[in-house]
């Protein structure tokens, strides 16, 4: 994946839009030295949120009982004092 810094992609957006549309390739725009956006093809897969994601497991998967004991043991929890 190539990666332009903010104002490398405000001085060459049509150059970058036009890998992006063209090569397929992705552009990862960064500020200092951190991910910020990404140029993806419009025909790229999008990875969908786990939370959004419907119909993987069947209704009675033991992940489902797994998630409800670690969430009810949570809601017993007492928070042990600290010592500073």
């Amino acid at each position: 994946m190539k990666t332009a810094t903010v104002a490398q992609a405000k001085a060459q957006l049509s150059e970058l839009i036009g890998e992006v549309a063209h090569a397929g390739r992705s552009v990862l725009i960064t500020k200092r030295g951190r991910p910020m956006a990404k140029l993806v093809p419009v025909d790229a897969p999008l990875r969908p949120h786990p939370a959004k994601v419907k119909g993987w497991l069947d209704k009675d998967d033991p992940f489902f009982e797994a998630v409800d004991d670690i969430v009810a043991e949570r809601a017993q929890h007492k928070p042990r004092p600290v010592d500073f």
